[in-house]
């Protein structure tokens, strides 16, 4: 079994799932997102949005792969480019950090390490590009099928509270204590995950 990932672009966005292709929660204000789902189309918004942030910033997302079959992906950004952050009771993002906006892995795929790798996958892409930190806001009830990624799992992979809040706490996590996983943990996780891209190595809903 061979799991790799590879950043989000426009050629492999259709390898998210469906709901997730056409939705835009993150990436427009609630009130833009509501009139697009509505009135518009949610599927070019989005791609809209990846490739306007990969021309001014850079990757914004990565998907996980398990023998070619695309089985998890994560988004991320600065908080400037994600429209949504700032209507959450504990905002703003930290000026430092870059927001960790969504991930999901299919229901076949739990369970099996997959959403540890995208984070770490996103903590090296990040550390790469100087980033001090991601944040993310996360979400106490985990409900099934939202946009955001349960507080519990944030807090299992390493994130830390900042911000505490009854539903939406604000996590983070520093890169240079993710960077010690690189010793110990990357080795094994090379023997135990098989072949990946040379950039590769949640429960998220």
């Amino acid at each position: 079994m061979s799991r790799r990932l590879v950043n989000i672009t426009l050629d492999n966005l259709d390898d998210l799932p469906h709901r997730c292709r056409r939705c835009v929660f993150w990436e427009l204000d609630p009130v833009s997102g509501e009139r697009a789902v509505k009135t518009g189309d949610p599927a070019l918004e989005k791609e809209a949005w990846i490739s306007a942030t990969l021309l001014e910033w850079g990757g914004c997302g990565k998907i996980a792969y398990v023998d070619d079959v695309p089985a998890g992906f994560v988004m991320f950004a600065p908080p400037l480019y994600v429209p949504r952050s700032v209507a959450f009771p504990t905002s703003p993002v930290s000026a430092d950090a870059v927001l960790l906006m969504t991930g999901h892995i299919l229901a076949e795929f739990t369970g099996g390490g997959l959403g540890r790798m995208l984070v770490q996958g996103v903590a090296k892409d990040l550390t790469r590009r100087g980033v001090k930190a991601i944040e993310a806001f996360g979400d106490l009830k985990g409900e099934s099928g939202g946009c955001m990624v349960p507080a519990d799992y944030l807090l299992s992979v390493g994130f830390k509270t900042i911000r505490p809040h009854h539903r939406y706490p604000r996590l983070r996590l520093e890169l240079k204590s993710a960077l010690s996983w690189r010793e110990d943990v990357e080795v094994a996780l090379e023997r135990l995950l098989g072949s990946m891209t040379p950039e590769g190595a949640l429960r998220p809903v």
